[in-house]
């Protein structure tokens, strides 16, 4: 198939998956204390991976090749989207500074939640590359070069890039609308929350936000897009010189830990 026929074959597909998850539109369910927002972007995704070569096989491996070029361009034209809401809130964002800056160290709770699951999960040095980020590329590229792709850390931090990218924006948009509506957390603070350095997952956490404060859908857009900039402005020297360095430490912590209980045992 010639490189034209592929991409109007991936365009005309899109398009219907798009069409189809907007007339299902948005659903809310109550769970508990909180309410799970359903979106269109939600329904677009599975929707997509029902088309792939696992399942209907209506696309194949080159189609996949081929549409992973796209997204580049899809997700550039969707920061400039929200780059166009961050100029009317800029005194917003310029006030909420501070936050902004040290929500960041948040991003250093996938290590200390996530070391302790994986080592019982059986991981071992993979736990390294597994916690130290939300694995995304340039967390891809930091592995890489101080440990090699090829080692237990990039396996680890390679696994959770895959399932980041497959289950990564559901989760987002899932726990944004139950997170809004169960915890007594202020809007604006859920959306510095949803900027952790993915276009994908910030989108879909700042959609459910909006679709339950549709009163702060600009403001709440604006934050979550400066949020999503600034950690991937300082989220390379965070993970380098801070993430990494307590991952490691972590480490070997809780297995010099686990190896005395055992002895003790």
């Amino acid at each position: 198939m010639s490189d034209e026929k592929r991409y109007l074959k991936l365009h005309l597909i899109v398009l219907a998956l798009v069409v189809i998850a907007e007339l299902i539109g948005t659903k809310s369910y109550k769970l508990g204390p909180g309410t799970i927002v359903l979106l269109p972007m939600l329904y677009a995704l599975l929707l997509g991976l029902l088309t792939g070569p696992k399942f209907l096989k209506i696309i194949d491996k080159e189609d996949m090749n081929a549409a992973e070029g796209l997204i580049t361009v899809s997700v550039m034209l969707l920061m400039a989207k929200y780059g166009t809401n961050i100029g009317p809130t800029l005194p917003l964002i310029i006030k909420s500074g501070p936050a902004l800056i040290l929500q960041e160290f948040g991003n250093l709770g996938t290590v200390l939640l996530g070391m302790p699951f994986a080592l019982l999960l059986g991981l071992r040095r993979e736990a390294i590359g597994a916690t130290f980020s939300i694995a995304r590329e340039p967390n891809l590229a930091i592995i890489s070069d101080m440990y090699g792709l090829d080692s237990p850390e990039g396996r680890g931090v390679m696994g959770v890039y895959v399932a980041g990218t497959v289950f990564g924006s559901i989760f987002f948009g899932l726990f944004a609308g139950f997170a809004a509506t169960a915890l007594p957390l202020h809007p604006y603070a859920l959306a510095m929350a949803s900027g952790v350095g993915s276009a994908s997952m910030m989108s879909a956490a700042v959609g459910a936000l909006v679709e339950i404060f549709p009163n702060m859908a600009e403001e709440i857009t604006a934050l979550g897009a400066a949020s999503n900039l600034a950690t991937g402005a300082d989220g390379v020297y965070m993970s380098i010189f801070m993430a990494l360095p307590m991952c490691e430490w972590l480490y070997r912590k809780l297995i010099r830990d686990r190896a005395e209980e055992v002895i003790k045992g």
